[in-house]
């Protein structure tokens, strides 16, 4: 046979192979793994969209809002218009005309203002005192405590001249401030104790849990129509009580702090159960061998509650207290319907002055209001969680 005809025959078969053993070397790759099993492509899928949303639902009414506190929006034909105005609506607001609506008009303290205001005045001087000597402070953290610490002696002070002195009258922003802190600490108060009852495997206890729940289920307006007719001593439902205690003449409602206090009851008969199921919760779920134990050593049951289960409840006591006192500051819907803001200004809080001036168009106002809201409830909530935070340090 010819070497052509080999050749041809050869490329007939195929290319020739030259080295070792085709076959041997061949190596066979596993199927790619699909990105769609990839972990960081489904947390980028699914977790950052709904980030953004959150974000833009976030920080977007936090400019616009800003935006209008910044401005003065006047209603023309076809839509608005918004003119740059800088500082002026807080400036109406503090030092303006609304000075008086806000900050409230200041009187002479009394002797129990005085003592209120030196003693809180003292107390905040040793524990500024004692943080500068600790030397464990960054210099920024103690320019912080310090500016923290004087607009505490400043709302000191409000409370000596407006709520405490004769002849103030607090504005929008102690009343929202009284609000806030008296009902979160008799929410908390009322909360506990009932929690602690009814843990004592007392008869209808399972009765009165339920039975405790009620009011939350009530909305807002709801419980404020219902504290506007128990008020009510001439055509209310509990009139012949009033009239049997002498107060058929009297109107609640017709007493600035009167009318505070109606508020204030309203707003912790709806919170109460709030408070109530999640320190049930905490008091059931705590570890009983100690409290056993101190049982068997001799300690009393006062000594066992307050040394040992009250420390065990500060983790959910301090979140809750945290959620409640920043409801608190929002609170609308009672002395709107129950007193309409009244009498005059009296009830009025932060958020019903940002609605009113909202309903009348007043954006700008509204809107430097709600910012002024804003700060303080920061404000309250980092002093708060700082205090928090370096007690439960030093108790471990």
């Amino acid at each position: 046979m010819s070497s052509a005809s080999q050749d041809t025959r050869l490329e007939s078969q195929g290319p020739v192979l030259s080295g070792p053993d085709p076959v041997s070397t061949v190596r066979v790759d596993a199927p790619a793994k699909s990105d769609w099993n990839n972990p960081r492509l489904a947390r980028n899928l699914f977790l950052w969209p709904a980030l953004i949303v959150v974000l833009i639902l976030a920080i977007f009414p936090l400019i616009a809002s800003l935006v209008l506190a910044l401005s003065k929006v006047s209603l023309v034909k076809g839509g608005f218009k918004i003119d740059f105005v800088g500082l002026t609506n807080f400036r109406t607001l503090f030092l303006g005309s609304e000075r008086t609506h806000v900050l409230g008009q200041a009187g002479t303290p009394t002797l129990f203002g005085w003592l209120v205001f030196l003693g809180g005045t003292a107390l905040l001087l040793v524990a500024f005192v004692r943080t500068v000597r600790s030397r464990k402070i960054r210099p920024l953290g103690l320019i912080g405590r310090a500016v923290g610490g004087l607009l505490l002696v400043l709302l000191l002070w409000s409370v000596a001249t407006t709520v405490l002195g004769s002849g103030g009258r607090p504005g929008t922003l102690m009343v929202t401030i009284v609000y806030a802190f008296s009902g979160t600490l008799l929410t908390y108060l009322l909360g506990l104790g009932l929690a602690v009852l009814t843990t004592q495997r007392l008869r209808g206890q399972r009765f009165f849990r339920i039975v405790f729940l009620v009011p939350l289920m009530i909305t807002p307006v709801g419980v404020a129509y219902m504290f506007r007719m128990l008020t009510d001593t001439e055509k209310g439902p509990i009139t012949p009580l009033w009239r049997a205690a002498g107060l058929s003449d009297f109107t609640l409602l017709g007493d600035p702090w009167g009318a505070r206090l109606a508020v204030i009851i309203s707003d912790v008969w709806q919170w109460t159960p709030f408070m109530f199921i999640v320190l049930l919760a905490a008091l059931e779920g705590r570890d009983l061998e100690t409290e056993e134990a101190a049982t068997v050593d001799g300690a009393s049951k006062a000594r066992i509650f307050l040394n040992i289960t009250m420390p065990a409840l500060i983790p959910v006591s301090a979140t809750v207290i945290l959620i409640r006192l920043i409801e608190a500051f929002k609170i609308i819907d009672l002395p709107n319907v129950l007193t309409n803001g009244g009498p005059g200004t009296a009830t009025e809080s932060l958020t019903l002055q940002s609605f009113i001036s909202w309903r009348g168009f007043d954006l700008g106002s509204s809107a430097a209001i709600a910012y002024t809201l804003l700060v303080v409830v920061t404000m309250v909530g980092i002093g708060y969680a700082t205090f928090i935070i370096r007690r439960t340090h030093s108790m471990v």
